[in-house]
């Protein structure tokens, strides 16, 4: 087990460049790590729709992004884990199917801000908030 795992709320600290979370992010990133498609699909809405960004700038992110960052793919297994994950845990669903994603790609770090720190889900992957003091 190795490795570190981006929820899409630290990739996007790492989209922008305002404050201390977006230089924390981009250390991390730096670093390298995995993302999931689900990551890619929450920055592309976010960026588009709450951070008005133009197309070409969403879609020259995300390259950049897939260049630095190992992207694990959706699968039906994935798919079924982060369900079982969801009722399991009770993450939301678009969580659950990220959390899979980095199981499934045998990380031990997910960074996330959102989801609770320090919890250890399946005995083998904590939840990590990069910006907790």
């Amino acid at each position: 087990m190795s490795g570190s795992f981006f929820d899409s709320n630290v990739i996007l600290y790492f989209a922008s460049d305002s404050d201390a979370k977006s230089f924390r992010a981009e250390l991390l990133v730096n670093q390298g790590g995995m993302i999931s498609i689900q990551v890619l699909n929450e920055c592309a809405y976010v960026l588009r729709t709450k951070r008005a960004r133009s197309w070409p700038d969403v879609r020259d992110f995300l390259a950049g992004l897939r260049m630095r960052l190992k992207v694990i793919p959706m699968t039906l297994d994935i798919h079924e884990s982060g369900l079982r994950l969801a009722e399991r845990y009770s993450f939301s669903v678009y969580d659950s199917f990220i959390v899979a994603a980095a199981l499934a790609a045998d990380c031990e770090t997910l960074w996330s801000e959102d989801m609770q720190h320090g919890m250890m889900v399946d005995g083998r992957l904590r939840i990590t908030n990069p910006f907790a003091p």
